[in-house]
Parts: C-alpha cells; structure tokens; sequence
C-alpha cells in the first residue's frame, strides 16, 4: 500500500504544479503549507492525501486530470478524456505529435542510458526518468485526442 501512497501523491504534485501553487492556494482554500504536506513523501505526512472535493476544484482547473488518472490506472481503468480543462487549442496535429513523440521517447532513452550506465538507478535518476515518461505520456495523449478529432 505504501506504493499506492507515494503514486497518489507524485499525481497530486503534478496535478498542483500544474495549476500553480498560488491558484491552488486559492482553488482550494488551504495555504501552500497544507498543499505541500498532501504530496510530500516525508514519513510524518505519509498517510496525509489530499480530499477529494480539492482534487476536484485542482482538476476543474488543470489541463489534464492528474489524480483521477492515477486512480484509473491504479485500478485497471482506461479513461476517455476529451481535454476540455485544458482552456487552450492543443497546437500542431497528428504530425507533430508524431516528431514530438520520437523526440520524448529519444529524450527518455538517453536519461535511462545515463541511469543505468552504472548499473545502478538512483533515486534522482529515477525522478529524472519519471518526469520524462510522463512528458512521453502528454505527448501520447496530446496524439490520441487530435486522432479522435480527426475521426469525428
């Protein structure tokens, strides 16, 4: 469980950094103390989450819905999104989705080369090669919702 936990948090982070801390602040009405304990991995805040009515607000306002798609994918749910939060045209096409995607997946290919060089992935390195499979996964999405646009 204790897995689940630090995935839920790494979402929430995601999903407050990308509203912003201060729009999050006033989204939700907590200070950026009390959002910065709902995804810190220190031991004393380890069974701290945030409440679903602020994860809510947060996603209303984020361009993609961090925490819900956790969930999804903890529990083996595949999830339509239709990027209506994201408040801005997704730029480019197909096309550019796809030089984008050979671009992340090259970017993510020379972090883990890097990593693993040594034989050993550390903790950092391992940070490094998340942020930049998540970057893979936007890209991804970002190609799935222009492919059902174009087939609608």
């Amino acid at each position: 469980m204790a897995d689940i936990g630090t995935y839920l948090k790494k979402h929430t982070e995601t999903l407050v950094k990308d509203v912003g801390i201060e729009a999050a602040c006033d989204l939700t009405g907590k200070s950026k103390a009390t959002l910065g304990r709902y995804y810190s991995d220190h031991a004393e805040h380890s069974d701290r989450f945030m409440p679903v009515d602020a994860v809510a607000r947060l996603e209303a306002a984020s361009a993609y819905p961090h925490v819900t798609s956790a969930l999804a994918e903890l529990n083996n749910v595949t999830l339509s999104y239709s990027g209506r939060n994201s408040g801005k045209e997704r730029p480019g096409g197909v096309n550019s989705d796809v030089i984008a995607l050979s671009q992340r997946f090259a970017m993510l290919m020379a972090e883990y080369q890097t990593a693993i060089e040594d034989g050993i992935i550390t903790v950092t390195e391992a940070k490094r090669l998340l942020r930049e499979t998540v970057a893979l996964q936007q890209v991804l999405i970002d190609m799935k919702l222009h492919l059902e646009e174009e087939s609608a």
